[in-house]
């Protein structure tokens, strides 16, 4: 299961690249952190795998990969009141129907269409929750899914990745899927197994990673490969092309392990994390396009305390409205818990970036958070959730106020 190969991925690179850690200029911020709603893995759902998506009234929706009426997992909604308190609720728990039919294990983040439908996957389904006056009415929409999730594109298809990167679209007999790409066509220098689903830029082409595949040994370490950054450019009429923007572990201390997807600025440059580096406890990176085609790829960090200051980065990385990335460390910061940070990267005059952190989980507020932050429609307020810890131990989500 990807939530343990994840887990010991963390515990592996805190613990081992802790004892190599060089003191940094890494600034501590003040933010203000909060907790607004701990998982108790009962009825509630638990385990809390993925990131929180929110609706235009500011509510958040997401997904827990277990608890639940039958122990399969939820989809629930997070609403505010008047005084700013929050509480859940199961839109669905997961495992209902004879042999799961429905799916279990939820692991992707939901997303929203224009119609206010909320897309998700668990292991085995992809699924549709309509909201109605009543509540939420529950549909399998096709018998197959991801832990990637999707990614909402025009007329309203969905766009995931996993052993290649596919659309799924409604028509008048249901949903049909389409493969764009296949991954590992060639010995697997294309890539392999994509954990998130592709991001789109303003011209409609998609973007993304794959953990595996690319450069192998001797340039990469691990027998499966290092990872890639692909494109995928739309040519129109349902053609895609193909392109890996960067190999991993292309140099000395460039990063391995790509586990989020990606996030673009406004002039088309592609940022994001790696779990591991060839020197450190992984790296935020930054790709460029140049004039004669090439990408250029520049490490903006590489976490070289984990200890102190964070370290082996699952989730990826989010913008705000001045050009700051924000993100999360799964491991490391506190030295007793080793349970995570959330940080801040500011651009400087130099082309350099400073990196704040702006907090420290401790565990009893939170362990382990993996997945992107969001920020609210005022870009105040930071959304984002943890694995496991809070009071009921299964799993918080948090909001944080840089």
């Amino acid at each position: 299961m990807r939530l343990n190969q994840i887990f010991q991925r963390l515990t592996s690179s805190s613990l081992t690249l802790a004892a190599a850690f060089a003191l940094g200029g890494v600034t501590w911020a003040s933010s203000t952190y909060k907790v607004l709603y701990s998982f108790s893995g009962g009825t509630d759902g638990g385990g809390v795998f993925a990131g929180v998506a929110p609706d235009d009234k500011g509510n958040l929706y997401g997904t827990t990969s277990g608890g639940g009426s039958h122990g399969e997992g939820t989809a629930f909604e997070l609403i505010r009141n008047s005084r700013g308190k929050w509480s859940e609720t199961v839109l669905y728990s997961f495992c209902a129907q004879p042999r799961c039919s429905d799916g279990a294990s939820p692991q992707s983040t939901p997303v929203f269409d224009a119609n206010g439908n909320l897309y998700g996957t668990t292991n085995g389904t992809s699924f549709e929750l309509s909201p109605h006056k009543d509540g939420w009415t529950f549909k399998v929409i096709y018998r197959a899914g991801s832990a990637s999730g999707y990614t909402i594109g025009g007329k309203g298809k969905l766009y995931g990745a996993n052993g290649g990167v596919w659309d799924l679209s409604r028509d008048t007999d249901g949903w049909s899927e389409t493969f764009l790409h296949i991954f590992c066509r060639t010995n697997c220098r294309d890539g392999e197994n994509a954990l998130a689903p592709p991001t789109f830029d303003a011209a409609g082409n998609l973007y993304g990673t794959t953990e595996f595949g690319g450069n192998f040994p001797p340039n990469c370490p691990g027998s499966a490969g290092c990872g890639v950054v692909y494109q995928l450019q739309d040519l129109g009429g349902g053609t895609w092309k193909y392109r890996v923007l960067h190999h991993f572990a292309a140099f000395h201390n460039d990063g391995q392990l790509p586990f989020a997807g990606v996030t673009l600025d406004s002039k088309g440059n592609v940022y994001g994390t790696t779990l591991y580096s060839g020197t450190s406890s992984g790296t935020v990176f930054g790709l460029s396009p140049q004039q004669n085609g090439s990408w250029k790829e520049t490490i903006l960090y590489n976490f070289p305390n984990p200890e102190k200051n964070g370290g082996a980065p699952v989730g990826g990385v989010t913008f705000d409205n001045q050009g700051n990335l924000y993100g999360t460390a799964s491991a490391g910061g506190d030295p007793v818990c080793s349970c995570g940070v959330v940080f801040k990267m500011t651009p400087q005059a130099n082309s350099k970036w400073s990196y704040t952190v702006l907090h420290r989980f401790k565990g009893t507020d939170g362990y382990g958070p993996g997945y992107n932050l969001i920020f609210d429609s005022g870009y105040k307020h930071l959304y984002g959730t943890t694995a496991a810890g809070g009071s009921g131990g299964y799993g918080v989500v948090f909001e944080i106020t840089p």
